[in-house]
């Protein structure tokens, strides 16, 4: 069912990463699109809002904010054993995020001389829940208890207003922000959703926020892409993939099973073994074969299993499955071989990493306590995936007493000098002048 690529004899880095398989995904293409959009929201506010949820959701919100009343009502109709499930995974994530928080340091540079190096979160940050194939009250754990695990005070969730639900979005997705405390919650969806998140929309009463983010589909990526100088947003999170690391003494079952629980995702999610055993290789296509067509969601997982995206790599070592894998840089990383560790060791690039046939990626989905909103498109050589660093900056204190900035005064003045800023060295020099001498005109 997969098709194979024959990578026995690994060409040169530039050449590997052209023959591993990409789905054809281009965000640059949607860029016009997607900028029409969202000065559409920026010059009309609610009123483009709305217009687009006819256009793309196929209904009209009677309110953009969704009231205190409907997220209480979710909450109290979510399936107990959904919200069982749901505290869970807030709990760990929220354990895991927490740990992510860096502790302040100080660099003691000489005598009298400190740096103390503190983590701030930002004031304001809108968190995007997409639609379309699947509910996600998931995503909204991933980026409500991160932001939270921060220090994040104002928090803003968007989610797509949906035709079976009177315009409002999900109910799951309101009882998973009600479950968390968040009570800014907005019926719009698209790139049109993240503008809003971007630049406000007084009519509303949604003030712009300091950061974006979330999963979402390539205009949601390409809107990221444009208000990204106005926001900081995090990876342009494409559709999903696995790439799975295995020897001959993995379970081809195992194997299989995860292959096709990320192509339920989506038509374009990619699916990868790379392996050194012909006959695993066998065994794990003959398997997906039979559970993709068992499946629930079998058109689509087999979309994705026979794109051009997903394949069975075939490597001549470990050390070449890693090589491969590094060239991928996966958003999710499976290893399960005879030694997990010492095929770890060997990788770089990964968003997220599950070692052990015990550890798949539907445990991180969900309830391993990592975060899933990871990047895609092979981001991960650049960027990591979403965590409280993603909502926190460094900040510098710098405290000099006089005799340590005595101690470097000569070259601080020497280079100002050099760099033909007379002031800066000004500065250092009349902390050293007699008070009446400071106020002379040089």
């Amino acid at each position: 069912m997969l098709r194979r690529i024959d990578l026995t004899t690994l060409p040169a880095e530039q050449e590997l990463r052209g023959l591993l398989p990409r789905p054809a995904v281009d965000v640059a293409a949607s860029l016009a699109a997607v900028t029409e959009l969202i000065d559409a929201v920026r010059e009309r506010g609610a009123d483009a809002l709305i217009e687009q949820a006819e256009r793309f959701d196929h209904v009209r919100p009677t309110e953009i904010r969704v009231g205190a009343q409907a997220l209480t009502d979710a909450l109290t109709a979510l399936d107990p054993s959904v919200r069982d499930a749901l505290e869970v995974a807030v709990d760990r994530v929220r354990i895991g995020s927490r740990a992510q928080v860096p502790p302040s340091m100080v660099a003691h540079i000489a005598e009298g001389a400190e740096i103390e190096l503190r983590w701030q979160p930002v004031d304001r940050v809108g968190l995007y829940v997409p639609g379309g194939k699947a509910v996600y009250p998931s995503s909204v754990v991933m980026n409500v208890v991160a932001a939270q695990a921060a220090g994040v005070c104002s928090i803003a969730v968007a989610s797509p207003a949906q035709a079976d639900h009177a315009g409002l979005p999900h109910p799951t997705i309101l009882a998973a922000c009600a479950l968390l405390g968040v009570e800014e919650v907005y019926a719009m969806g698209g790139a049109g959703a993240i503008g809003a998140l971007a630049h406000g929309v007084p009519s509303i009463g949604l003030a712009p926020v300091d950061v974006v983010t979330g999963p979402g589909n390539v205009f949601v990526a390409a809107a990221k892409r444009v208000v990204a100088g106005t926001v900081r947003v995090d990876a342009e999170a494409g559709p999903t993939e696995i790439l799975v690391i295995a020897d001959d003494s993995a379970d081809a079952e195992l194997v299989a099973a995860d292959l096709v629980s990320q192509a339920e995702h989506d038509e374009l999610a990619s699916a990868v073994l790379v392996t050194d055993s012909a006959e695993l290789a066998d065994r794990v296509d003959a398997s997906v074969a039979r559970r993709a067509a068992a499946t629930a969601a079998a058109e689509r997982v087999a979309a994705s299993l026979m794109g051009e995206q997903s394949a069975i790599v075939l490597v001549a070592d470990l050390a070449a499955a890693a090589r491969v894998s590094d060239a991928y840089a996966p958003e999710h990383l499976e290893i399960i071989t005879r030694d997990d560790d010492a095929v770890l060791a060997m990788v770089r690039h990964a968003g997220a990493i599950f070692l052990g046939p015990h550890t798949p990626v539907s445990l991180g989905d969900y309830a391993a306590g990592s975060n899933h909103v990871l990047p895609t498109g092979g981001q991960a050589r650049r960027v990591a995936g979403l965590g409280a660093a993603t909502f926190l900056r460094a900040q510098q204190v710098v405290r000099y007493d006089r005799a340590a900035l005595a101690e470097v005064r000569r070259e601080v003045t020497a280079l100002a000098a050099a760099e033909g800023l007379p002031a800066h060295g000004e500065a250092i020099e009349a902390r050293f002048e007699e008070p009446a001498r400071r106020q002379e005109v040089r």
